[in-house]
């Protein structure tokens, strides 16, 4: 694992919250749920890393289970003499679904634009959540209006929520299942703490379902 608070010993008081966090994240993945994610500005962008680092191999190569070699090789048209099956097989890693809200740009800007900008996120969860999915809202003050809406419309959907923000209380706190409060109020100081924050979230949710795999294929 990420020696996290070895690294950055200010987010030691937060690390019951960040494990929290962590048994949240494995917990929606291994019923089969999803994670879908918000933020504006730079958590916009930090959406878009941690899909990044969900999707595809983070710290582990990920190698495909011997299953997912031989269900792919089944479904080629050629099966095992198919010409693709050892670029798919060998090049193929194993991912989790995250879905980063604010990359549906067609939606958010028809919805913005038609509808009410502050309603975008939570049109989205209604439209793609579903009972068993979780949801990161990321917001430095807790209290963008979008991503609170958005929190109230994950738990009318019978979702889990999990917020990112900074040290001071926000409107998140009553909203969401944990709460990750870093340790700083300017925005730029709160986004530096979470990167290592979701960056340690995904190596473990990745040394949890992947890396005894690798070890036993």
């Amino acid at each position: 694992m990420i020696p996290l608070y070895e690294n950055h010993p200010a987010l030691r008081p937060v690390a019951p919250a960040i494990q929290q966090a962590l048994t949240l994240l494995t917990d929606t993945f291994s019923a089969g749920g999803r994670l879908l994610l918000c933020g504006n500005g730079g958590s916009c962008a930090d959406c878009d890393h941690i899909v990044g680092e969900l999707c595809k191999g983070f710290l582990s190569r990920r190698p495909l289970t011997q299953k997912d070699r031989v269900a792919l090789a089944a479904a080629l048209p050629e099966g095992e003499a198919d010409p693709d099956l050892p670029l798919l097989a060998d090049k193929l890693q194993g991912g989790l679904p995250a879905i980063s809200l604010p990359a549906q740009t067609a939606l958010v800007s028809a919805f913005c634009n038609d509808v009410d900008a502050s309603l975008v996120y939570a049109q989205l969860v209604f439209a793609i959540g579903r009972p068993g999915d979780a949801l990161l809202c990321l917001s430095t003050s807790g209290n963008s209006r979008n991503v609170v809406l958005a929190a109230k419309a994950a738990r009318a959907r019978g979702m889990r929520v999990l917020g990112m923000c900074g040290e001071k209380p926000c409107r998140l706190d009553g909203l969401c299942d944990v709460v990750i409060h870093a340790p700083a109020t300017d925005t730029y100081r709160v986004q530096e703490y979470h990167l290592p924050i979701y960056h340690y979230l995904c190596a473990g949710i990745e040394e949890t379902f992947f890396c005894e795999k690798e070890n036993h294929t």
